[in-house]
C-alpha cells in the first residue's frame, strides 16, 4: 500500500484511537494499530479485545492495502516528523517507510489478516442521544465510578434506559452520583447495562457540543458512533446494585451553598488534612460554615463560609477529595447541600437533574 497525507490529519486519526491500545498485552498485534488505505480514506482501527475504536481521515492514496504498525511508536515518530507532508509505503512484508522532508524511518509491522474484527450490531436496540447530553451525564457521573477490581460491577457507569429516560449512575460504594436526561425510545428498547470505565474515558473524548451520537446494544457489546468514528466495548455482566436504596428521604435542613466558594475553600482546608485524617469537617451555626482539617502531625486548617443558615448547630465531616469532585464536574453557580443530622449522608443537588450522594466521616472530637 502507499498512500501520502498531511503529517496533522494522520497524528490526529492516531490520537483518536491510540488509547485503546493496552500497554500490558500477551498479543503483539493487540500494541499495533490496523491502518487500511481504500477510497480516499485512511481507516484506523485498534483494540484491547474489550474496547475496540475506528476512525478515518482523507488521504491521496496511491495503492489500496492493509497493515498493522505499532501504535505507540508511530504516534511517537508522526509527532516529531519535521514536514508537514508525510509519505507512506507499504511492502509485501509489512515493512513500513515513512518519509517526511530529510528524514526517513522503518518499521516492521505485522499482517492485517492477524487483527481481531470489531464486533457487529446488526438487529441491535438502537438509541439516538445529542452528544451535549451523553456529555454533560457522563461528566456529572463518572468520576465516582469504582476503581476497586474486586467490586467489578462498580467498575463503570449504569445506564438505564427506562420510561422516556436515560439516568447515568455510579457509585464506589462511599458516594453516588446520577443524572438522568430525557430521551425518546420505544418502549421495547428498554434495558439496564453496565459500560466499563475505559469505553466511558474513550466516549468522553469523541462527544461534542453539538450533533448527535448514535448508540447500539446487543446482549453483551454496546457502540457509540459520533461522526464517522466507531466505538464498540463489552458490557460489564452482573448485577448492579439497588441504588435507590441508597438515596436518603427527606432532609431536615437545606443549605444553599456557592459551588465556587465551597470548592475553593475545601481546596484549601484539605491542604492540611493528613492521610491518616483526610477529612474536612463542616461546622454549621447561624448562617455560616466553618470548614476545618486538623491532623496531629501538621496542624490544622479553618475558613469560614457565609450561608443562609437558620437550622441547630451540627457538625459532619467529609472526605475532602470526594466532597470536591461533584463540584469541579458541575457548572452551575449554587448548589443545595441536604442534610438529615450528623450520620446520615449528604446530599448535593441542583436545579436541573443531578445528585450525589455522601457517606460521613466518623471522626472523633
Amino acid at each position: 500500500m502507499k498512500f501520502s497525507i498531511s503529517k496533522d490529519v494522520f497524528l490526529e486519526g492516531l490520537q483518536k484511537v491510540q488509547h485503546v491500545v493496552s500497554s500490558r498485552t500477551t498479543l503483539p498485534i493487540l500494541s499495533n494499530v490496523l491502518l487500511v488505505a481504500k477510497e480516499g480514506r485512511l481507516i484506523f482501527t485498534t483494540t484491547d479485545l474489550d474496547v475496540g475504536i475506528t476512525g478515518s481521515v482523507e488521504a491521496s492514496i496511491e495503492k489500496e492495502g492493509a497493515t498493522t504498525l505499532p501504535a505507540k511508536r508511530l504516534v511517537s515518530i508522526v509527532k516529531e516528523l519535521p514536514s508537514s507532508e508525510v509519505e507512506v509505503t507499504v511492502d509485501a512484508k509489512n515493512y513500513a517507510t515513512i518519509k517526511s522532508g530529510p528524514s526517513t524511518f522503518k518499521i516492521i509491522g505485522l499482517s492485517d489478516s492477524e487483527f481481531p474484527p470489531l464486533p457487529d450490531f446488526e438487529g441491535a436496540k438502537t438509541f439516538k442521544i445529542p452528544q451535549a447530553d451523553l456529555k454533560n451525564g457522563l461528566k456529572k457521573t463518572s468520576f465516582a465510578i469504582s476503581t476497586d477490581e474486586t467490586r467489578y460491577v462498580l467498575n463503570g457507569i449504569f445506564a438505564s434506559f427506562r420510561e422516556g429516560k436515560l439516568a447515568l449512575v455510579a457509585t464506589d460504594g462511599r458516594r453516588l452520583a446520577m443524572a438522568d436526561t430525557d430521551l425518546e425510545f420505544p418502549a421495547s428498547h428498554e434495558t439496564d447495562v453496565i459500560i466499563p470505565s475505559k469505553a466511558v474515558q474513550e466516549i468522553q473524548r469523541l462527544l461534542g457540543d453539538s450533533g448527535e451520537v448514535e448508540v447500539k446494544l446487543s446482549d453483551s457489546q454496546i457502540s457509540f458512533t459520533v461522526g464517522d468514528t466507531f466505538l464498540a466495548s463489552k458490557l460489564i455482566e452482573g448485577n448492579y446494585p439497588n441504588y435507590r436504596q441508597v438515596i436518603p428521604g427527606d432532609s431536615n435542613e437545606r443549605v444553599v451553598i456557592s459551588r465556587d466558594a465551597l470548592l475553593e475553600t475545601v481546596r484549601r482546608v484539605s491542604l492540611l488534612s493528613s492521610d491518616k485524617s483526610n477529612s474536612v469537617k463542616l461546622i454549621f451555626s447561624e448562617n455560616q460554615i466553618e470548614v476545618t482539617a486538623n491532623s496531629p502531625d501538621v496542624g490544622e486548617a479553618q475558613e469560614t463560609l457565609e450561608v443562609s443558615y437558620g437550622g441547630p448547630n451540627m457538625q459532619i465531616a467529609f472526605n475532602p477529595e470526594f466532597l470536591q469532585a461533584p463540584l469541579r464536574a458541575l457548572d452551575t453557580d449554587n448548589i443545595y447541600l441536604d442534610l438529615i443530622d450528623e450520620m446520615s449522608p449528604g446530599v448535593i443537588r441542583i436545579d436541573g437533574s443531578f445528585l450525589y450522594v455522601l457517606m460521613p466521616m466518623r471522626v472523633t472530637n
